[in-house]
């Protein structure tokens, strides 16, 4: 029995060796078939885009009877702010005017995109210049029920409040003449001027000069110059 034992654990040892040695009973595998190349692919012709309809053109603006009894026809809404300017609610007295309150003829947003944009390049670092109010978005009454004193006339789209810079350079209307940058406003004046405006109205106390028919002084007017536009022919 004890010779047993050692008997079978050699026997157990030597069979690996003996499988490993012995011939495999599996035909060996059959080599991979070869790859056949794949038939080419058509691309297929990119079919023409349908043609984009252009954009209807917006109707053309129109100021309609007189800038204290009239009406606006298709008007455009000045931006909030653009290059050299920023709009002013003169009864809330602060920065970005109310929507309803900044519309006008396409001529006359024209006419401040270029004065303000113009006036900013040639003064890089100055703050933005304030426009207030212009009219109403199908123009008409714009009286005191819409705040403060109301304006007796921007009721075609032709007029604009344009708030003179300060000497301190903060971006707020001036309260008291003292504090109105007088070079900046005459600039403001004869840019406004030299665009063809009808009308530049000023305060009496600044002492602002012009074209004796164009520029005209006007109370309640010493914080902002109110330019008006030719009606169109």
């Amino acid at each position: 029995m004890r010779l047993a034992v050692p008997l079978l654990i050699l026997a157990a040892l030597a069979l690996p060796a003996v499988l490993l040695a012995a011939p495999a009973d599996e035909p060996p595998a059959p080599p991979p078939p070869e790859q056949q190349p794949l038939p080419p692919v058509a691309t297929a012709t990119p079919q023409p885009l349908p043609p984009v309809a252009a954009p209807e053109p917006l109707p053309r603006s129109r100021a309609a009877g007189l800038p204290w009894s009239g009406r606006l026809v298709h008007g455009r809404q000045l931006p909030l702010t653009g290059p050299g300017f920023a709009t002013w609610d003169p009864i809330l007295k602060q920065v970005g005017n109310r929507p309803w309150r900044r519309w006008g003829t396409d001529r006359l947003l024209r006419t401040l995109h270029r004065v303000l944009g113009a006036y900013a390049q040639r003064h890089p670092d100055a703050p933005p210049v304030l426009v207030g109010d212009l009219s109403r978005p199908l123009g008409g009454d714009f009286g005191p029920r819409f705040g403060g004193i109301g304006h007796a006339s921007h009721q075609n789209g032709l007029d604009a409040d344009v708030y003179y810079p300060r000497l301190d350079r903060r971006l707020l209307r001036a309260w008291r003449p003292d504090q109105v940058d007088r070079a900046a406003a005459q600039e403001l004046v004869d840019a406004f001027v030299a665009e063809g405006a009808q009308y530049v109205f000023v305060g009496p106390a600044l002492g602002l000069r012009g074209p004796r028919k164009v520029v005209q002084t006007l109370t309640h007017h010493d914080d902002h110059l109110h330019v008006r536009l030719r009606a169109s022919r």
